[in-house]
């Protein structure tokens, strides 16, 4: 879920800002680079700059997905807090057993005042203000800084206003995992991680250029169930959602929308007519509780007026595959890459087909994915 507020970097103790603290709605993410000192620059979605004293030893995350990009670190120890906990069976067991280990300060959104009273130095946010489904009352840019604070957002997804064109590849992610490489001290495997993330896609990038052209692209429409089904909220060209679609072989039936995120009418998904559909949703804490998600969104695809005449649903191009791996940075947006590529593409020929491994929520666990039909 997304987080409505201002970021605050000038926490207390831990930040020299270069210019003054930030304006109230600055949006703060490290730039990655360390100065001979050991500290570290930061820069915000503004392009404004600050510097962290050093890494984080006491960090809070707002998901799964930060959590598990902290673990694939080796940065569990610092980690002292967590909000949307990751389900069951959604991590691979050795790092199943760290996540156990980390305190759940929320099921969803971390309220406020628990967060504000964790402790934590460093708390790392997935999403922006920008355009979020806040939930609960949101700690603000002076809050932040009295609890000593610093608010850290992952800039794949948290800074969509700056990007000046569609999304087609997952270099956002990489700078994010370096990133937090650099706030972690945990450089080495950071650019471990980044390594294992491209080499995965460059065997889905050589697989589709040796056998598909543009013609070959399917229209491909993200079914995000939880986010309402009113008015369906699509994946547009600046979300990383569009360019795991895109490095799949796939074509985003909404990639003529500048925005991340925009509600549509069913009408407009109708017309459009995908090839295939990703029913996805987020995970439940349980397996049982996530299969039987994914089993009522199916269903509702199959007996809703506007879709169950969609080319999708009457060919059965129906893909079950997690919100999370396909729209919030992980290294399992790799994963989702290539999951997608083998459904739509049968007979692809991928290196390394152990790595193809997806859990009831499409997020790694164990294979084979029981969601494509």
């Amino acid at each position: 879920m997304r987080m409505r507020g201002a970021a605050a970097w000038c926490a207390a103790g831990l930040l020299v800002v270069a210019s003054g603290c930030a304006d109230s709605g600055d949006e703060w993410s490290t730039s990655g680079q360390r100065s001979p000192s050991g500290s570290i620059t930061l820069t915000n979605c503004a392009g404004k700059t600050a510097t962290l004293a050093g890494p984080a030893k006491r960090i809070v995350t707002s998901n799964a997905s930060a959590l598990e990009l902290l673990l694939r670190l080796g940065a569990s120890d610092r980690v002292i807090g967590t909000g949307f906990p990751p389900g069951s069976g959604s991590l691979p067991p050795e790092l199943d057993a760290k996540a156990r280990q980390v305190p759940v300060l929320s099921r969803t959104t971390i309220p406020k005042e628990k967060l504000l009273g964790s402790g934590a130095d460093l708390y790392i946010d997935s999403f922006s203000a920008s355009g979020g489904r806040g939930m609960g009352e949101v700690a603000s840019e002076n809050e932040f800084r009295a609890a000593g604070i610093t608010h850290m957002y992952l800039t794949s997804t948290a800074c969509p206003q700056d990007v000046k064109g569609p999304l087609t590849d997952l270099s956002g992610v990489e700078r994010d995992i370096r990133r937090l490489g650099e706030v972690t001290g945990t450089t080495q495997a950071a650019d471990q991680l980044a390594a294992s993330q491209r080499e995965k896609l460059d065997g889905v990038r050589k697989a589709l250029d040796a056998r598909a052209t543009a013609a070959d692209r399917p229209g491909y429409f993200v079914f995000d169930y939880d986010a309402g089904t009113d008015q369906p909220t699509v994946i547009c060209n600046r979300q990383i959602g569009h360019s795991v679609i895109t490095l799949a072989g796939a074509r985003n039936v909404f990639a003529d929308c500048d925005d991340a995120r925009r509600q549509v009418g069913w009408e407009d998904v109708v017309a459009r007519n995908p090839d295939w559909i990703q029913i996805a949703v987020r995970n439940r804490p349980t397996d049982s509780a996530t299969r039987a998600a994914f089993d009522e969104a199916e269903s509702w695809l199959r007996t809703h007026p506007a879709t169950r005449g969609l080319r999708a649903v009457r060919e059965n191009h129906l893909l079950r595959l997690g919100s999370e791996v396909t729209t919030v940075p992980s290294v399992e947006n790799a994963t989702a890459v290539r999951i997608i590529a083998k459904a739509l593409h049968p007979g692809l020929d991928l290196p390394d087909p152990a790595a193809d491994t997806t859990g009831p929520a499409g997020t790694p666990g164990p294979s084979p994915s029981p969601g494509v039909r």
